[in-house]
């Protein structure tokens, strides 16, 4: 109960008491004749103070019936219905008389509408509202969006004459649709879902600021809340995306071995050319082989009998 119609009724009683008083006061029971009977009749003497207390009563119920209080980020639409005129107030106390004014209270503040495929998230919560349009390719992808705006202040007589309170339904749900099919559809899908997704999401802010904004709306942000496929498609998806990691995992063995190969190629070169120093160096001292060959010894091995009248000390051959 609102302070308007809390001080209707307190003054509603205390006009009804001073009448019940007035009356009880102001009458009295009188005996006449009647068609030869003698009768009592009650007869009422208002005198000018009686008269005076109901006018007063009545002028402060009109009072107190025009008081109106407007919420905090609200404004009142006002038609009188005499002059046909339209005017708007402000948050606060206003005075609306009775019978001469029709009256709306619009919510000025930031107000939201999501679409949404989750129950109980959307304007619609009973219902899967999640947004589907058709992509360049003419895949389908569902869109889950939030939109803010506000009724512009200086609009708010033109919103209520041509729109009507009922404005988020009528205007606002089918110019967001119109607007993100219109952007989707220049799209293909895979943009919808990659980092192309802020740019649409700004494009699509634009364009619905430049048709509702005519309209008397100021557009404050467009956030794209989620973006979702068909079964068959996200299972596609899915299906390419586990042939790519198997791409990705193909490619890495395969330049791995590469690696491998060029490393053993590397090797063989090293070697072939350790063995061309090597030939190089027994054509001029052929005495080298059995440095190499004693080099390849065990250290514990200080004497070798090559035949029956050679004696090799090999101290003496690692000494050289």
């Amino acid at each position: 109960m609102d302070f308007a119609m809390f001080g209707v009724l307190v003054v509603a009683a205390i006009i009804a008491v001073l009448i019940y008083w007035l009356a009880k006061t102001s009458s009295r029971v009188v005996l006449t004749e009647r068609e030869g009977e003698i009768i009592t009749v009650r007869r009422f003497n208002f005198t000018l103070p009686a008269i005076g207390i109901i006018v007063a009563g009545v002028i402060l119920l009109l009072l107190v019936t025009s008081v109106r209080m407007v919420p905090v980020g609200h404004a009142m639409v006002k038609f009188n219905v005499l002059t046909k005129t339209f005017s708007a107030v402000g948050e606060g106390i206003t005075f609306v008389p009775p019978f001469i004014y029709n009256t709306y209270v619009y919510d000025m503040r930031r107000q939201e509408y999501t679409m949404s495929s989750k129950k109980g998230e959307g304007r619609r919560k009973n219902i899967d509202d999640s947004l589907w349009s058709p992509t360049k390719e003419g895949l389908q992808v569902g869109i889950d969006l939030t939109c803010w705006y506000r009724i512009n202040p200086d609009s708010l007589i033109s919103v209520h004459r041509r729109i009507g309170p009922d404005y988020d339904e009528k205007v606002v749900r089918p110019a967001i649709r119109s607007i993100v099919r219109h952007v989707i559809s220049e799209y293909p899908i895979m943009d919808v879902y990659s980092e192309k997704r802020l740019f649409i999401q700004e494009e699509i802010k634009k364009r619905l600021k430049d048709l509702l904004e005519k309209d008397g709306f100021i557009i404050e942000e467009i956030v794209l809340r989620d973006v979702h496929f068909t079964p068959d498609f996200a299972k596609a998806v899915e299906e390419k995306q586990i042939a790519q990691q198997e791409a990705e995992r193909m490619k890495y063995v395969l330049e791995k071995e590469r690696k491998e190969a060029e490393r053993k190629q590397i090797e063989a070169e090293g070697k072939a050319k350790a063995i061309e120093i090597i030939s190089k160096t027994l054509k001029k001292n052929p005495e080298y082989v059995q440095y190499l060959y004693v080099d390849k010894l065990s250290d514990k091995v200080k004497l070798i009998i090559s035949d029956q009248g050679t004696i090799l000390n090999i101290g003496n051959v690692s000494k050289e």
